[in-house]
């Protein structure tokens, strides 16, 4: 007899795990595929390991920025020990067995589409009714000379050191390269940020990438933008990063972390006709990508988020499951966990124009209207941005660069979801003293 299940599920990411428990739940017959750790780079290598090791200095700094309060010792040993915990010690053994006593079936290996409804798993085959490619994304590396006896790290490395290093380069100014040095900074690492872009993270308004550059370089933080680095090499005992504008930065490591890119290579869908050209795995708006064939989280290249992992995977489990559902991202939220958290959900003003919307928008200086900044932190930082559609008056964007902001950006996530009116939001009240309060400030400019 065949390996036959009713779905199996090729990498056990955030987005492949959501699709195994919903189906398990509800009592179908699993196979998952999975070549590393069940839990995917988010549980052992990126986001779990990076929030964990952000968090002891980000309270130091809250402390301090507190009235009366001591300011506490950083002990990177502890912090370290409670990171490995977090991590399972890069021991899935338990998510092995948690899955087994579900009923599914676990195995090892590189998954590949070998025909309809077959998967090939380093030659064993196994049929299902239903593939679903959850095989995530991998680093995109920068052009970067690098000579022998550099040490280079990517994310893995920096979330799972054993040792801090005296100085580092940090190359890419996205939400990785802001959280990796402001967390290496803060336990003493001596950072230099380059970013090949002349702002920090890009994709959102200039303002975001303003505050928090600003946020960087107060607390000691070197900043470079608009510079590549063109080569890395041994100079005697130090590692010397030269940058294209002629400079050179001293390191003692070479940290790259520019982004990541879906993970496509050798998943055999050319057998069912389905081209990815290398970039992308392609799916409609329920997430399929041929009959009997689902794709979800990074490797469909639309938001390379945990999130939009875990919300494709509860969207292609209920197609599965006979509830037909489609995919709406107008609302995903993103969050840069530096400190202050940078936030941002729907358009930018810049994409509502390119879209042909008529914009309006609104910035407030929330430390210099709102009580609660003030009460929160001695010298109080925040800003927030709302983006709206002039002629359906409806909210279409939002940012915020401040203390929480993670938390309560998902106000305007669900006002831009529900298409709330601008008249419904202004006629809601806010607790006082919140952050929250800043909307009514921001709708009444709007």
């Amino acid at each position: 007899m065949p390996d036959s299940y009713d779905a199996v599920v090729v990498g056990m990411g955030p987005g492949g795990e959501t699709v195994a428990g919903a189906l398990l739940a509800a009592g179908r017959s699993v196979a998952v595929v999975e070549r590393e750790l069940l839990g995917g780079e988010c549980a052992y290598w990126a986001c779990i390991p990076s929030k964990t090791l952000l968090r002891p200095p980000e309270s130091r700094s809250e402390a301090e920025r507190a009235a009366g309060v001591a300011t506490p010792a950083l002990d990177f040993a502890d912090a370290r020990a409670y990171r490995d915990e977090m991590i399972r010690g890069l021991d899935d053994s338990g998510q092995v067995s948690g899955y087994e006593d579900k009923g599914a079936t676990v195995v090892r290996g590189v998954g590949r589409v070998a025909g309809r409804g077959v998967v090939d798993v380093d030659g064993r085959r196994l049929h299902a009714d239903h593939i679903v490619i959850a095989t995530g994304s991998q680093p995109a590396a920068p052009p970067i000379d690098v000579g022998d006896g550099v040490p280079v790290w990517g994310n893995r490395e920096a979330t799972t050191l054993r040792e801090l290093p005296g100085r580092a380069v940090v190359v890419g100014g996205g939400p990785n390269g802001v959280e990796t040095s402001q967390w290496m900074h803060r336990f003493g690492v001596d950072v230099t940020l380059v970013q090949s872009s002349d702002r920090l993270v890009r994709r959102e308004d200039p303002r975001v990438g303003r505050l928090v550059r600003e946020a960087l370089k107060a607390e000691g933080v070197t900043v470079r933008t608009g510079v590549r680095v063109s080569r890395a090499r041994r100079d005697g005992s130090d590692v010397a990063v030269d940058l294209d504008d002629g400079s050179t930065v001293p390191t003692d490591v070479l940290v790259t972390v520019t982004g990541r890119r879906p993970r496509v290579g050798d998943l055999g869908l050319e057998a069912l006709g389905v081209e990815t050209s290398g970039a992308r795995v392609p799916v409609d708006g329920r997430c399929r990508v041929a009959d009997g064939v689902w794709a979800v989280g990074d490797v469909t290249g639309v938001a390379l988020f945990t999130h939009v992992a875990k919300y494709q995977g509860r969207v292609v489990a209920d197609n599965i499951l006979g509830r037909p559902r489609t995919a709406d991202y107008r609302a995903i939220p993103r969050v840069v966990f530096c400190d202050p958290e940078a936030a941002a959900v729907g358009m930018s003003a810049d994409g509502a124009r390119e879209a042909g919307i008529d914009v309006a928008t609104a910035t407030v200086d929330l430390a210099a209207t709102l009580a609660r900044p003030v009460t929160y932190e001695r010298h109080p930082r925040g800003a927030l941005g709302l983006v709206a559609d002039r002629r359906r008056r409806v909210l279409v964007g939002a940012w915020a660069v401040s203390p929480l902001a993670g938390e309560w950006i998902h106000q305007a996530g669900l006002a831009i979801r529900a298409e709330v009116g601008l008249d419904t939001l202004l006629d809601t009240v806010a607790q006082f003293p919140t952050y929250s309060e800043g909307y009514l400030t921001a709708l009444q400019q709007l």
